[in-house]
Protein backbone atom coordinates (compact mmCIF):
# COMPACT_ATOMS: atom_id res chain seq x y z
CA UNK A 1 0.00 0.00 0.00
CA UNK A 2 1.38 3.05 -0.88
CA UNK A 3 1.92 6.19 1.76
CA UNK A 4 0.07 9.28 0.95
CA UNK A 5 2.69 11.53 2.82
CA UNK A 6 4.72 9.69 -0.19
CA UNK A 7 2.47 10.71 -2.75
CA UNK A 8 2.50 13.75 -1.74
CA UNK A 9 6.43 14.43 -1.51
CA UNK A 10 6.36 13.08 -5.20
CA UNK A 11 3.72 15.41 -6.54
CA UNK A 12 5.48 18.39 -5.35
CA UNK A 13 8.46 17.17 -7.10
CA UNK A 14 6.51 16.43 -10.40
CA UNK A 15 5.33 19.75 -10.26
CA UNK A 16 8.35 21.23 -10.19
CA UNK A 17 8.98 19.76 -13.34
CA UNK A 18 10.59 16.12 -12.21
CA UNK A 19 9.36 14.05 -15.17
CA UNK A 20 10.90 10.75 -14.06
CA UNK A 21 9.34 11.75 -10.52
CA UNK A 22 6.18 12.38 -12.62
CA UNK A 23 5.88 8.82 -14.48
CA UNK A 24 6.66 6.93 -11.66
CA UNK A 25 3.73 8.59 -9.53
CA UNK A 26 1.47 7.75 -12.38
CA UNK A 27 2.87 4.42 -12.49
CA UNK A 28 2.12 3.89 -8.76
CA UNK A 29 -2.00 4.99 -9.51
CA UNK A 30 -2.48 3.76 -12.62
CA UNK A 31 -3.97 0.23 -11.77
CA UNK A 32 -6.13 1.80 -9.20
CA UNK A 33 -7.23 4.63 -11.58
CA UNK A 34 -8.13 1.91 -14.56
CA UNK A 35 -10.16 0.31 -11.49
CA UNK A 36 -12.45 2.68 -10.72
CA UNK A 37 -12.77 3.52 -14.76
CA UNK A 38 -13.36 -0.19 -15.60
CA UNK A 39 -15.79 -0.33 -12.52
CA UNK A 40 -17.64 3.24 -13.51
CA UNK A 41 -17.94 2.54 -17.39
CA UNK A 42 -18.13 -1.48 -17.26
CA UNK A 43 -16.84 -1.38 -21.08
CA UNK A 44 -13.42 -2.41 -21.11
CA UNK A 45 -12.61 -0.11 -24.11
CA UNK A 46 -14.04 2.31 -22.53
CA UNK A 47 -12.35 2.68 -19.43
CA UNK A 48 -8.74 2.26 -21.26
CA UNK A 49 -10.20 5.54 -22.49
CA UNK A 50 -10.66 7.24 -19.67
CA UNK A 51 -7.35 5.84 -17.98
CA UNK A 52 -5.72 7.52 -20.59
CA UNK A 53 -7.54 10.88 -20.28
CA UNK A 54 -7.48 10.59 -16.39
CA UNK A 55 -3.57 9.98 -16.40
CA UNK A 56 -3.24 13.07 -18.67
CA UNK A 57 -5.52 15.68 -16.39
CA UNK A 58 -3.27 14.14 -13.85
CA UNK A 59 -0.03 15.32 -15.28
CA UNK A 60 -1.29 18.16 -16.96
CA UNK A 61 -3.13 19.29 -13.51
CA UNK A 62 -0.15 18.30 -11.03
CA UNK A 63 0.55 21.76 -10.34
CA UNK A 64 -2.93 22.18 -8.53
CA UNK A 65 -2.69 19.48 -6.27
CA UNK A 66 -2.40 21.15 -3.25
CA UNK A 67 -2.31 19.02 -0.54
CA UNK A 68 -6.16 19.78 1.40
CA UNK A 69 -6.85 16.10 0.51
CA UNK A 70 -4.91 13.06 0.57
CA UNK A 71 -3.33 12.63 -3.41
CA UNK A 72 -5.28 9.24 -3.52
CA UNK A 73 -8.60 11.24 -3.00
CA UNK A 74 -7.54 13.51 -5.66
CA UNK A 75 -6.41 11.10 -8.10
CA UNK A 76 -9.73 9.29 -7.38
CA UNK A 77 -11.82 12.40 -8.34
CA UNK A 78 -9.69 12.93 -11.93
CA UNK A 79 -10.51 9.36 -12.69
CA UNK A 80 -14.19 9.45 -11.50
CA UNK A 81 -14.43 12.76 -13.69
CA UNK A 82 -12.62 11.20 -16.58
CA UNK A 83 -14.91 8.36 -16.20
CA UNK A 84 -18.12 9.97 -16.14
CA UNK A 85 -16.93 12.27 -19.18
CA UNK A 86 -16.30 9.52 -20.94
CA UNK A 87 -19.90 7.58 -19.99
CA UNK A 88 -21.30 11.14 -21.65
CA UNK A 89 -19.45 10.97 -24.47
CA UNK A 90 -19.99 7.14 -25.45
CA UNK A 91 -23.42 5.35 -26.02
CA UNK A 92 -24.03 2.30 -23.62
CA UNK A 93 -22.00 -0.71 -25.43
CA UNK A 94 -23.40 -4.12 -24.50
CA UNK A 95 -21.36 -5.83 -21.83
CA UNK A 96 -19.48 -8.38 -23.01
CA UNK A 97 -19.96 -11.70 -21.82
CA UNK A 98 -18.17 -14.94 -22.91
CA UNK A 99 -18.97 -18.28 -21.28
CA UNK A 100 -16.21 -20.14 -19.45
CA UNK A 101 -15.50 -23.53 -20.70
CA UNK A 102 -17.58 -26.73 -18.98
CA UNK A 103 -15.01 -29.64 -19.55
CA UNK A 104 -12.29 -30.41 -16.72
CA UNK A 105 -13.21 -28.89 -14.31
CA UNK A 106 -11.74 -29.19 -10.59
CA UNK A 107 -12.86 -28.01 -6.96
CA UNK A 108 -10.42 -25.38 -7.30
CA UNK A 109 -11.65 -24.18 -11.28
CA UNK A 110 -14.87 -24.74 -10.04
CA UNK A 111 -15.02 -22.28 -7.24
CA UNK A 112 -12.47 -20.04 -9.66
CA UNK A 113 -15.24 -19.62 -12.19
CA UNK A 114 -17.93 -19.37 -9.42
CA UNK A 115 -15.53 -15.87 -8.58
CA UNK A 116 -15.64 -15.09 -12.29
CA UNK A 117 -18.95 -15.54 -12.96
CA UNK A 118 -20.37 -13.47 -9.80
CA UNK A 119 -17.42 -10.68 -11.23
CA UNK A 120 -19.17 -11.02 -14.36
CA UNK A 121 -22.47 -10.70 -13.09
CA UNK A 122 -21.43 -7.60 -10.97
CA UNK A 123 -20.39 -5.93 -13.68
CA UNK A 124 -23.12 -6.49 -16.03
CA UNK A 125 -25.28 -5.14 -13.34
CA UNK A 126 -23.27 -2.29 -12.60
CA UNK A 127 -23.77 -1.71 -16.27
CA UNK A 128 -26.95 -1.25 -16.06
CA UNK A 129 -27.10 2.05 -13.00
CA UNK A 130 -26.12 5.16 -14.13
CA UNK A 131 -22.85 6.65 -14.25
CA UNK A 132 -23.44 8.50 -10.86
CA UNK A 133 -24.83 5.63 -8.90
CA UNK A 134 -22.10 3.56 -10.64
CA UNK A 135 -19.48 5.71 -9.50
CA UNK A 136 -20.48 6.45 -5.52
CA UNK A 137 -20.99 2.32 -5.67
CA UNK A 138 -17.38 1.79 -6.90
CA UNK A 139 -15.95 4.46 -4.47
CA UNK A 140 -17.51 2.59 -1.52
CA UNK A 141 -17.78 -0.81 -2.22
CA UNK A 142 -14.91 -1.59 -4.53
CA UNK A 143 -12.17 1.43 -3.43
CA UNK A 144 -13.60 1.21 0.21
CA UNK A 145 -13.14 5.18 0.47
CA UNK A 146 -15.87 6.55 3.08
CA UNK A 147 -18.94 8.52 2.51
CA UNK A 148 -16.46 12.22 3.31
CA UNK A 149 -14.06 11.31 0.50
CA UNK A 150 -16.92 9.96 -1.92
CA UNK A 151 -18.03 13.64 -1.67
CA UNK A 152 -14.75 15.11 -2.16
CA UNK A 153 -14.16 12.87 -5.16
CA UNK A 154 -17.80 13.07 -6.59
CA UNK A 155 -17.99 17.39 -5.56
CA UNK A 156 -21.33 16.27 -3.69
CA UNK A 157 -22.80 16.77 -0.22
CA UNK A 158 -22.34 13.63 1.74
CA UNK A 159 -26.19 12.99 2.29
CA UNK A 160 -26.38 13.06 -1.29
CA UNK A 161 -23.85 10.28 -1.75
CA UNK A 162 -25.66 8.20 0.92
CA UNK A 163 -28.85 8.55 -1.38
CA UNK A 164 -26.74 7.32 -4.25
CA UNK A 165 -24.94 4.40 -2.52
CA UNK A 166 -28.17 2.84 -1.11
CA UNK A 167 -30.00 3.46 -4.62
CA UNK A 168 -27.37 2.04 -6.39
CA UNK A 169 -26.71 -1.22 -4.11
CA UNK A 170 -31.11 -1.97 -4.11
CA UNK A 171 -30.30 -1.35 -7.75
CA UNK A 172 -27.77 -4.02 -7.96
CA UNK A 173 -29.91 -6.14 -5.55
CA UNK A 174 -32.82 -6.24 -8.05
CA UNK A 175 -30.67 -6.54 -10.70
CA UNK A 176 -28.72 -9.86 -8.87
CA UNK A 177 -31.80 -11.21 -7.88
CA UNK A 178 -31.76 -10.36 -4.35
CA UNK A 179 -33.74 -8.61 -3.12
CA UNK A 180 -32.88 -8.22 0.63
CA UNK A 181 -29.75 -6.37 0.96
CA UNK A 182 -27.53 -6.81 3.98
CA UNK A 183 -27.24 -3.00 5.81
CA UNK A 184 -24.28 -1.96 5.91
CA UNK A 185 -24.84 -1.00 9.92
CA UNK A 186 -25.69 -4.55 11.64
CA UNK A 187 -28.67 -4.15 14.21
CA UNK A 188 -26.98 -6.24 16.49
Amino acid sequence: MRDDADDEVLARRAADGDNGTLDALLRNHITSVHSVCRRILGNPDDALDATQEALIAIARKIGSFDGRAKFSTWVYRVATNAALDEARRRTRRPVPFESLPESGRSARTASTDAAIVDRLDVDAALAHLTPEYRAAVALRDLVGMDYAEIAEVLDIPPGTVRSRISRGRAALADLLGNRETPSEHPTA
